[in-house]
């Protein structure tokens, strides 16, 4: 039972300024499952993941993470953002050392340990001393993602993280991101807006409704095999449906009423 409730997001709300921007929300992840926030610009995907993460704190309703109550931000949540966020002056070792060192009261040859250890996890052993300028814009991502890793956390957040790199880049990342997932068992939240990467990546998609106020409208279990590869999955059925499932809701269930053309004044 604790395992299904690992992460408990129970009958959260959000307002700014007496706009409310979240009501009602309610969801349970399991311990190792990866799950995805999807839906329209504005809906409150990233709030909520601010909120699980603990840079915001609920109008309503509480956020329980292994029986322990999110109160605000912590060790046991890593954070991955759209932007790398890595420290220009330090380099991808050093970016990874110092969230380690924040972490663990160890000696330097431990911590030193655990930073090469996540650095090889996400394939740049290779780039350990280069700094952010001398990377890649999904080399800075993997960065990102071994200094969220290396704490090791109850739970991985992800907020958009490669919506800013081109189509191929963003394909070997979500390849990547699998492959790391599957070997470490992690809990996974994240939040996109690219349909086929929800479908690819998650266990469940949970499809939100267009704001203010916004809640979960619908849940989708992904029932595709693991591992996944993506090519097949390019021509298989069940994952056109799946996809076809979140595009319905999307932009039909959940499509924005058009505004009505003003009327002609005849004088």
């Amino acid at each position: 039972m604790e395992r299904d409730r690992y992460l408990s997001v129970e009958g959260v709300g959000m307002a700014f300024q007496n706009a409310r921007i979240l009501d009602g929300v309610d969801l349970t992840i399991r311990k190792g499952e990866f799950v995805t926030l999807i839906g329209h610009s504005g809906c409150g995907k990233s709030t909520l993941l601010n909120l699980v993460a603990g840079l915001l704190r609920p109008t309503q309703g509480a956020i329980v993470l292994a029986n322990k109550h999110v109160d605000g931000p912590g060790p046991d949540r890593g954070v991955v953002f759209q932007n790398h966020s890595l420290l220009p002056w330090l380099t991808c070792f050093d970016n990874v050392y110092l969230a380690v060192e924040r972490v663990f009261r160890e000696g330097k040859e431990k911590l030193k340990q655990r930073t090469h250890a996540a650095l090889e996890l996400v394939g740049l052993s290779h780039a350990e001393l280069k700094y952010p300028h001398q990377i890649s814009g999904g080399m800075k991502q993997r960065v990102g993602i071994a200094r969220a890793l290396a704490i090791e956390p109850k739970v991985l957040l992800l907020d958009e993280p490669f919506g800013a790199l081109d189509a191929l880049t963003r394909a070997t990342l979500q390849d990547e991101l699998m492959r790391i997932v599957a070997k470490t068992f992690a809990t996974v939240l994240m939040v996109t807006h690219d349909v086929d990467e929800a479908v690819l990546l998650s266990d469940r998609v949970v499809m939100m409704t267009i704001g203010p106020a916004a809640k979960i409208g619908e849940i989708l279990r992904v029932d595709l095999a693991r591992p996944r590869e993506r090519l097949a999955l390019a021509h298989d059925a069940r994952f056109m449906e799946l996809r076809a499932s979140v595009l319905e809701f999307l932009y039909r269930k959940q499509a924005k009423p058009e505004k009505a053309a003003p009327a002609l004044r005849v004088a």
